[in-house]
């Protein structure tokens, strides 16, 4: 049997040339004819219908500005935009970009050599049982650090003991800390080995394009060519392994051949196999009335570490067979979607793999989409699928002004690639959490960019123990990366980014593990943002993340907070969005908290700061707190 939440990239797709996907072919040609092409007039004739009168998702012009030139010139060349400029040449798209910031865009990769070459050698790297490996200190993504080396009472000495520039205009992924060292990816596919008191660089790796998911560490057998392993995956669907001591490629394999898939959670490695899930962005390219659309599907990817040979894939969904034209007259395909988007969650005791699946792309029936789903560790069989959310059909052919978020009648419902039944996009984005219960019996936890928090069942095919609604949900979150766990609780960050201003209810939430009652709830606060008031939001989307007595999360504000488990009570808040004098002499700046949360090992915390590549403000610092900053 075989069976993706709309990925905030999504909304990048529609960011600079919305809705002119077909007119590309009007161009000039890539000569020096198209120098004098003015990037004021692309942007008029391509963009401006979009985002001068920007609703839900997009962003408007104004928030465009904001933008760093790099972010949009590689959005076009090699991000999101890839399928829709095609037939623009590069000075056309620097002068889209050069237009709405004012500034030539440089360079948006990664070159040269960090200035801050550690001058002492990294001893070997070794895991212990308090680091952080990819998404969460373990196998079950509880996002919990029992043994933090620091406590609740000291949280308020908390400062800035180093920071980080990365070559980006925007951060990605989450730091990931073993053995005394920080692995992180970046939005221009540099991968960096640091030391975690210092921030001195051991080594740095440029994969083939963005890497947004976690970097995840193993030890490996003896014979297979190194010590210890780094593996994450890029925007091109690609996974990687690492020597995790040299930064060497030891091997990589294209998890997926989709022009469109890509890997946006941290895999997660168990007994030599790891566990990639493969998410896809045609939602994107399905805005073009002329795109078939959609033949992508999400999976599950099981790799032998030592080599990377496949072990077995599973897709979410069945093969895609075409259904009907559009009234385009192109061809349609489905089912399509399911994508996922978070770290698969590993239980070692029923030998089984958990994962949430994202949207369904078309109308065509699609019972593993917005599901969680059970599969066996060895085989990739699937065990059982609980779709909690049915008919939730998107695409990016439904965003345009004056399309409404939800419903049969939506403006462009049934209209070039849209599904004639509209859904709200309320993806499983978030990593599943497996928890266990005072009297043994195991439970999973799903968070829904609902709103809605699942204890589910895991041992009665993922049957519904109870449900608690702590937020109204959008497109971007409800809830939109990830909850946390400790003994008794879960703690839900909700955004509410999308929602109606008069009903979202952002902020963080507890809620009892073996009941779904509510504990506490506190309200997202309104700051002023350091950086004015264009994309100035305060939702919590960041990923939670828990330490005795003190539970972490992030808002689209750049303020950083800890709030006391119990009751909910303020312990400690930072503005991280400011500029930094970093340590490898790339200036930094903090922006939007969002995607992946804080990592916190041996008295230390570490944070990306400036995730603005859809709302909110970007920037490229990786920050490192300790007590008194020591």
């Amino acid at each position: 049997m075989t069976i993706t939440r709309v990925s905030k990239a999504v909304v990048l797709a529609v960011v600079f040339l919305g809705a002119f996907g077909r007119a590309l072919a009007a161009d000039p040609g890539p000569d020096n004819a198209d120098k004098l092409i003015q990037g004021d007039k692309l942007y008029q004739a391509r963009c401006a219908s979009c985002h001068d009168k920007a609703q839900g998702r997009i962003p408007t012009t104004d928030a465009l500005r904001t933008r760093k030139p790099e972010q949009i010139l590689a959005s076009l060349r090699m991000g999101v935009m890839r399928t829709q400029s095609v037939g623009l040449s590069v000075f056309q798209m620097q002068g889209i970009a050069q237009f709405l910031t004012g500034v030539e865009p440089g360079e948006p990769a990664a070159s040269g050599p960090e200035l801050n070459a550690c001058t002492k050698p990294a001893k070997p790297v070794s895991i212990r049982p308090n680091d952080w490996n990819g998404w969460s200190t373990d196998l079950v993504n509880s996002r919990f650090q029992t043994r933090p080396g620091l406590k609740a009472a000291d949280l308020g000495r908390l400062k800035v003991k180093w920071a980080y520039g990365y070559r980006g205009s925007y951060v990605y992924g989450q730091p990931t800390v073993i053995g005394g060292r920080v692995f992180a990816t970046s939005s221009t596919g540099r991968v960096y080995s640091l030391d975690g008191k210092s921030g001195c660089t051991y080594w740095t790796f440029d994969a083939e394009t963005t890497a947004r998911a976690a970097i995840s560490i193993g030890i490996l057998p003896k014979g297979s060519g190194a010590r210890a392993v780094a593996v994450f995956g890029d925007d091109a669907a690609n996974v990687y392994a690492l020597d995790a001591d040299r930064g060497t490629l030891l091997w990589k394999v294209k998890a997926d051949a989709h022009p469109w898939a890509r890997i946006t959670g941290a895999p997660k490695l168990y007994r030599n196999t790891l566990y990639v899930g493969v998410s896809s962005l045609e939602i994107v390219a399905a805005a073009d009335r002329k795109y078939e659309c959609c033949t992508s599907v999400g999976s599950v990817l099981a790799l032998d570490v030592r080599d990377g040979h496949k072990l077995w894939k599973t897709q979410m969904l069945p093969h895609p067979m075409p259904y009907q034209k559009n009234d385009a007259g192109t061809q349609m395909y489905g089912p399509a979607g399911a994508s996922v988007w978070g770290s698969p969650t590993v239980d070692a005791a029923a030998q089984l793999l958990y994962v949430g699946t994202g949207n369904s792309y078309t109308d065509v029936e699609a019972p593993g989409a917005n599901a969680i789903v059970a599969l066996e560790l060895a085989t990739g069989k699937i065990v059982w699928v609980n779709q909690l959310t049915a008919h939730d059909n998107f695409n990016m052919a439904c965003a345009r002004p004056n399309a409404c978020p939800a419903g049969v009648n939506c403006d462009l419902a049934g209209k070039g690639n849209c599904p004639r039944v509209v859904g709200p996009d309320v993806d499983f984005g978030a990593a599943t959490i497996l928890h266990r219960l005072a009297d043994g019996h195991p439970i999973l936890l799903a968070s829904q960019k609902a709103g809605i928090v699942y204890g589910l069942d895991p041992r009665n095919q993922g049957h519904v123990l109870w449900s608690r609604r702590v937020g109204v949900g959008s497109a971007l979150g409800g809830i939109e990366w990830g909850s946390a766990v400790d003994e008794h609780t879960i703690y839900a960050p909700v955004g509410d980014t999308l929602a109606p201003p008069d009903k979202a209810n952002p902020g963080l939430t507890a809620i009892d593990i073996a009941t779904g009652s509510e504990r506490w709830h506190v309200a997202a606060p309104v700051v002023a943002c350091s950086w004015g008031a264009v994309g100035c939001l305060h939702g919590m989307q960041q990923a939670a993340t828990v330490i005795p007595g003190a539970v972490f999360v992030g808002s689209l504000d750049g303020w950083l907070r800890a709030y006391r488990t119990g009751d909910g009570h303020l312990l400690w808040e930072f503005d991280t969005a400011r500029n930094y004098a970093s340590v490898n002499g790339v200036p930094a700046e903090g922006g939007s908290l969002d995607l992946g949360g804080a990592a916190i090992v041996d008295g230390m915390l570490y944070i990306n700061s400036g995730y603005g590549r859809l709302v909110g403000h970007p920037g490229n610092a990786l920050l490192a707190f300790s007590v008194d900053g020591k």
